[in-house]
């Protein structure tokens, strides 16, 4: 079951992250372009996964459109706001059978390192999961490596995801 939650909760700050961006009362911010690292860390898993992304100017619009399911996810609520020194981002939305509401609060800088701080609760609960909190610390660690492209998603263990979304092994 470890396996099927850690899972899951990937699954939920990618289409969270996924979607955030379009709802924007204000121009979010921008990562700045390169090899991001990421550790997330949820009470679902033990220890934290670590993934890396390959980011461009045009990465996060890229995202939202090839995400699996993005198609297929309707959100009643999609909000990203500015509150002092933070951007906090807000949803409501549709995710197999069960309403997600999310927030997430993100603190840092988006061209060095920044952290989000994400709350979600799922009405009927998701495989027995009636909530999760999961942080994320993110650090730009430099240009992508040769052979990147931008979006390229890499989770140890794993093929690339940009390449399992569009069907390639």
């Amino acid at each position: 079951m470890e396996v099927n939650m850690r899972s899951l909760v990937l699954l939920a700050v990618l289409l969270f992250t996924s979607t955030t961006a379009s709802g924007a009362s204000f121009d979010p911010p921008k990562r700045k372009p390169g090899l991001w690292g990421f550790k997330m860390t949820s009470q679902y898993a033990k220890g934290a996964t670590t993934v890396q992304q390959c980011v461009d100017e045009k990465t996060d619009d890229l995202t939202k459109s090839e995400m699996p399911g993005a198609d297929k996810l309707s959100c009643s609520k999609n909000d990203i706001r500015k509150e002092g020194d933070t951007v906090v981002s807000e949803s409501v939305c549709k995710l197999n059978g069960s309403t997600a509401t999310t927030r997430a609060v993100f603190t840092g800088r988006f061209d060095s390192a920044y952290k989000a701080d994400i709350k979600t609760t799922y009405d009927p609960p998701i495989a027995g999961m009636p909530e999760a909190s999961t942080v994320i610390e993110a650090k730009w660690l430099g240009p992508c490596q040769p052979g990147q492209k931008p979006g390229d998603v890499l989770i140890p263990g794993m093929p690339n995801v940009q390449d399992m979304m569009k069907g390639k092994k």
